[in-house]
């Protein structure tokens, strides 16, 4: 069996089929999540904590300007498993094409705005005058190499829609491990700080890319690879922006309320923002299972919804589902028993690292939970219905989570805390973890992502 060649997940055991196109998933999102936490061990370790409160204070922005990706790979990965599960070859050969050349088109866009957007938006997010340079240099080298990222992202969304989650795995480790020994050398040897790490990164993220490219070009045997196929038609175009908008909007606006939640962060100081990095990336390796198993369900109902195997939909939901929050259950009994050997992974201060422990504590139940979101979610995303998940995500990330984060903050403002607990962001954000799960199943029972199949 050569493990570098599509999937068909039509046929077989439907959990083992989900869990076995899950684990490289998994070890590729362990792997990619490293880029974050190696840039912040080291800048936290080699530069000091205001560096390492710089490079997490970034992210909400980033993820705002990259939603262009993210919305365009969710549309690749559902088209592509469904026209594979159908085995149409024609569709499935324009689909990639017009994949690769948006990513090229949206690659040049952040790339021209980035840079003369981010020190305003740094200014409206109340970054601290100590850490705001170094945001601002982190994040335009990174808009700056923007299209390295992108191909990597929506290429492996394409590898894995055909079923070959194993080569967009083999990609990242490589990448990773350029990552690390580039990490370690700009900013501990050569001392280029903040910046090291972003350069580091980029160049990383360009190797996975074309790495995934070279890959495509090579599958003759599943899809034509014709610069004919590489010029968009609307028909297209116009399928990947219905089924990836909602997406992108989702991320879009869950991006913006990260900013808005960040605002509120900043008010707590530099010791508040690093405990919050620190949580962020441990919360990053936590949620990866969920995420993994959420886009294995995407390309499993893809493929059978192509091949019109609603019953084996429902089946693969239900038994995945079960094994993924499992899963999380076993890690949430780590960062309890474990949590400030954890934290002490990232800094030597113990005020820091106990700050960092309570906050993990407030949302480690709210991981398993997150399974049954992200899980029902992808089955849905992978019949075509990708805007009930959008809603439930607007509803929960911005109806609920700022109102409560700002309000519950308020309502603990005393003498003693003039700025209020902070306790309160993380509790606010477990009760939209909880409602958001809950909506999903509620959804996902109503079956209007049954109706709603392309095929």
């Amino acid at each position: 069996m050569n493990i570098f060649k599509p999937v068909d997940m039509t046929k077989g055991d439907t959990v083992k089929v989900i869990i076995a196109f899950t684990i490289p998933m998994l070890i590729g999102n362990v792997a990619q999540q490293l880029y974050n936490t190696v840039d912040s061990i080291i800048v936290g370790r080699y530069v000091g904590d205001n560096a390492l409160a710089a490079v997490g204070s970034a992210g909400p922005i980033l993820n705002l300007m990259l939603v262009l990706f993210m919305g365009i790979a969710t549309g690749a990965s559902i088209m592509v498993s469904q026209y594979f599960g159908s085995r149409k070859r024609e569709e499935l050969s324009k689909t990639i094409g017009t994949c690769i050349t948006l990513t090229l088109a949206a690659s040049v866009l952040i790339m021209a705005a980035g840079p003369f957007v981010t020190r305003p938006m740094l200014k409206l997010l109340n970054t601290p005058a100590s850490i705001l340079d170094w945001c601002y240099d982190y994040l335009v080298i990174i808009f700056l190499g923007a299209a390295g990222g992108g191909l990597y992202n929506i290429l492996s969304g394409v590898l894995r829609g055909l079923g070959d989650s194993v080569s967009a795995l083999l990609y990242l480790l490589v990448a990773t491990v350029i990552n690390i020994v580039l990490d370690y050398t700009f900013v501990a040897k050569l001392s280029m700080g903040v910046s090291g790490v972003a350069w580091a990164t980029i160049i990383a993220q360009f190797v996975s890319g074309f790495l995934c490219l070279w890959k495509l070009t090579r599958m003759k045997e599943t899809f034509d690879m014709k610069k004919a196929y590489l010029l968009p038609e609307s028909f297209y175009m116009g399928r990947l922006i219905r089924l990836g908008l909602p997406s992108g909007v989702t991320q879009a606006i869950f991006s913006m309320s990260m900013i808005v939640v960040q605002s509120l962060t900043n008010s707590f100081g530099e010791m508040f923002i690093a405990a919050n990095v620190i949580v962020m990336r441990i919360d990053g390796f936590v949620m990866l299972p969920a995420f993994s198993f959420g886009s294995a369900m995407t390309t499993f109902a893809g493929q059978n919804v192509g091949a019109k195997q609603m019953d084996r939909v429902v089946e693969g939901a239900r038994r995945g589902t079960f094994a993924a929050m499992g899963i999380s259950a076993v890690l949430t009994a780590v960062i309890l028993l474990l949590g400030r050997h954890l934290m002490a992974i990232f800094t030597g201060t113990q005020e820091l690292i106990t700050l960092s422990n309570n906050m993990m504590r407030i949302i480690a139940v709210g991981y398993i939970l997150m399974e049954v979101t992200q899980c029902l979610s992808g089955i849905m995303r992978g019949a075509g219905d990708t805007v009930t998940p959008m809603w439930i995500s607007i509803i929960s990330s911005v109806l609920l989570r700022i109102p409560l984060a700002y309000g519950l903050v308020w309502m603990t403002k005393t003498p003693e805390l003039p700025q209020g607990n902070c306790a309160m962001m993380y509790v606010s954000m477990l009760i939209s973890w909880s409602c958001g799960a809950l909506m999903t199943f509620i959804m996902y029972r109503r079956g209007n992502w049954k109706r709603r199949a392309m095929f």
